[in-house]
């Protein structure tokens, strides 16, 4: 008798993780890795939630002590974390928040308004992954007190995670606060090094330029550090009162004389998004608020540096804010030299963002309720509705000082250096076309046409083969340019299905694909050589959209199939309508198909909403601004794409060779034969 494998598999296979053991059994997801920057990440969290406090206005002072033994400490004078029993889980407000993930202050309560922890999991996850963490909370009246031995509560006899633990639940009043002590909480922990590589380390000049970073965006704190790993103890404290005005002066690169002085922008803007109301109902088009700020200025050097902030937490990979200041920063100074007499020569094209960015040391802090990040380190921002928010602010005052008569010298300078750098830059891109090989395939040198990224990395870059020239403009406008590369495709490709590998590398547009994915082709192809973590086929909703796509996907499986055996080769997939509701909270739904869009309709207008018709259909991705493109196909966060996979290679074999092949007998008779199952409501026409 043969026992199958579903008959082995059953429900006691399935695991449960309860509390803290998700992070302990998977700490990279909770804290971004195993290594030094997961240590690290560690230390951000219980500061964070320090800073929070200062940013709400209730803390002046944060102290972090670097012990001896190993261990952290982080102390401020906020308002201590709340000690009175959560009605629903019968725990202390200091039990829930360190030992259930989720839970916290920061979910759209009366708590905090703008905070760097979202998802109620940073101190709970340090908890999770400490061998003992001590709790000191001044509030009420009293002092209170907590441990954890990896998350469990209870009480330590001794000094030192290896004093003896014994358990005990629930929060402990020890004594009552003296005359004239302040309110406020302390948090001391040895992190467990069981999960984390043995040469993990927390990095003191991390500690420090974190400290030095928050410090910076919230002027209003003083952050202390001592250091007393050596022995003594070392002290340095970190306060400055002009906020990022003090940062730029410090990021600028040493002996970078300034071109201008600093430009400082500060404004608010609103904008919606779909939201959970307190009851963890969702709810649409929630009008949210956000704060922000920008100080920039230019040097005669060539080196950029922008720095992007969230609620004070740093986004190394920028975002969506990053996005809305490159925009904004690219448009005004366009215009303003557009506008200057002299600046450009007769048929000399506007600089680009590289140009306006040379020399440029900016910072951009958002403060925004709920942001949204595309992981738990909060390493780049999400939130769509910010880019619009940023860019205008930054835009209009921009212009502003551009226009002003105080400033309008400075800002011609400016301009002239913007100028400057684009001439220089054509001047090597004509350099480097001159030395160009002569073969398609051959040589380093990328087609001019191509719109690379910035990132030199394959993990995170993406390269999207865009139909036509026209989609081009808006996706070059909605991209992000640090990861994601474009290339713009005329018309479509040679069937290489029927061609010889000869002329198929003789065709233009394929051996540009060939040459910028840097991989080789058919036998020779290398995967580890290729310059994008994923490539997507971006062309337009309809018919030869999808004659495009599948020529393309030809391409990939005959000459290039191990892009699709590693998941790496992926379809867009672009709206077909855009339904706007009439009234002032405009509502807008975009739609896949023709049935989606009349049943969105007949719901919307259900619901009482006036639809604006006729309902606007894309005829292709060039019809779309840059906003929507970015919305609805370029987004991480927000698109849908397909992925290309090659489960069945026979399969797959048989189909291209039916739908693609020489033959048009076999194609023919299947046509005819399958005539019935199209839905001919579904065809462009």
């Amino acid at each position: 008798m043969t026992v199958s494998a579903e008959s082995l598999y059953g429900a006691d296979d399935l695991t449960h993780l309860e509390g803290l053991e998700a992070v302990r059994k998977r700490p990279g997801m909770y804290i971004g890795s195993t290594d030094s920057r997961g240590v690290n990440h560690l230390f951000a969290e219980v500061v964070d939630n320090s800073t929070d406090e200062g940013v709400a206005g209730h803390a002046s002072k944060i102290v972090v002590t670097l012990h001896a033994d190993g261990s952290v400490q982080v102390d401020d004078d906020g308002r201590g974390i709340p000690t009175g029993v959560h009605a629903k889980s019968g725990l202390s407000g200091v039990e829930l928040v360190l030992t259930r993930l989720h839970a916290g202050g920061k979910f759209g309560g009366s708590g905090y308004k703008a905070s760097g922890g979202l998802h109620g999991v940073g101190a709970s996850a340090v908890n999770a992954l400490s061998l003992r963490f001590d709790v000191i909370v001044k509030r009420d009246g009293k002092v209170h007190e907590i441990s954890f031995a990896r998350g469990v509560p209870g009480v330590f006899d001794g000094a030192g995670p290896k004093a003896r633990f014994t358990k005990q639940p629930g929060l402990r009043a020890v004594r009552k606060l003296k005359r004239g002590e302040g309110t406020g909480t302390s948090i001391r922990y040895w992190h467990d090094a069981r999960y984390f590589e043995k040469s993990a380390v927390l990095e003191i000049e991390t500690v420090r330029a974190k400290l030095r970073n928050t410090a910076f965006l919230v002027p209003g704190v003083t952050y202390v550090l001592r250091d007393a790993t050596e022995g003594g103890i070392d002290e340095e404290t970190f306060h400055f009162p002009n906020g990022l005005s003090d940062m730029v002066d410090f990021l600028a690169p040493a002996g970078d004389k300034p071109v201008s002085g600093t430009v400082f922008i500060n404004g608010v803007g609103t904008y919606k998004e779909n939201a959970a109301d307190a009851n963890g109902v969702m709810q649409s088009n929630v009008e949210r608020r956000a704060e922000v700020e920008v100080a920039l200025r230019w040097g005669t050097g060539y080196e950029r540096t922008v720095e992007c902030f969230t609620n004070t937490i740093r986004n190394v990979h920028g975002g969506t804010h990053r996005k809305g200041f490159e925009r904004a920063a690219l448009r005004s100074l366009q215009e303003a030299i557009s506008k200057s007499r002299g600046l450009l020569k007769p048929k000399e094209d506007l600089p680009t963002l590289d140009d306006v960015l040379e020399g440029m040391t900016a910072v951009l802090h958002v403060r925004i309720p709920e942001p949204q990040f595309t992981s738990q380190t909060k390493d780049e921002l999400s939130t769509a509705g910010i880019t619009k928010v940023v860019q205008g602010v930054v835009e209009q005052q921009l212009k502003a000082w551009t226009e002003a008569r105080k400033t309008r010298t400075e800002a011609k300078t400016v301009l002239q250096k913007i100028v400057d750098a684009a001439r220089v830059r054509l001047v090597q891109k004509q350099q480097k076309d001159a030395a160009r090989r002569k073969t398609a395939l051959e040589g380093a040198a990328m087609p001019p046409k191509l719109v690379d990224c910035r990132t030199t990395g394959v993990g995170r870059s993406e390269l999207f083969l865009v139909e036509g020239d026209s989609a081009l403009g808006s996706a070059r406008m909605a991209r992000v340019s640090e990861y994601q590369a474009l290339l713009p495709l005329r018309g479509k490709i040679l069937n290489v299905q029927k061609a010889s590998l000869g002329d198929t590398l003789k065709n233009a547009e394929i051996a540009a694909i060939v040459q910028v994915l840097g991989a080789g082709t058919g036998r020779t192809f290398d995967l580890g050589t290729m310059r994008y973590g994923r490539v997507i086929l971006m062309a337009d909703a309809d018919v030869d959209g999808s004659h495009i796509r599948t020529l393309l996907i030809t391409l990939f499986a005959k000459y290039m199939r191990p892009v699709i055996e590693d998941g790496r080769l992926y379809a867009a997939m672009p709206p077909l309508h855009k339904i706007v509701t009439k009234g002032r909270n405009s509502q807008t739904t975009f739609t896949f198909t023709e049935r989606e869009m009349e049943s969105t309709v007949a719901r919307l207008e259900k619901a009482g909403k006036q639809i604006v018709k006729p309902v606007p259909r894309f005829k292709g991705l060039g019809e779309m601004d840059a906003d929507e493109l970015w919305e609805t196909t370029m987004n991480p966060a927000t698109r849908s794409v397909r992925r290309i996979t090659l489960e069945d290679v026979d399969a797959a074999e048989q189909a291209l060779e039916l739908l693609m092949g020489e033959k048009v007998e076999p194609r023919r008779n299947w046509l005819v034969e399958s005539a019935a199952r199209v839905d001919q409501a579904a065809i462009d026409i």
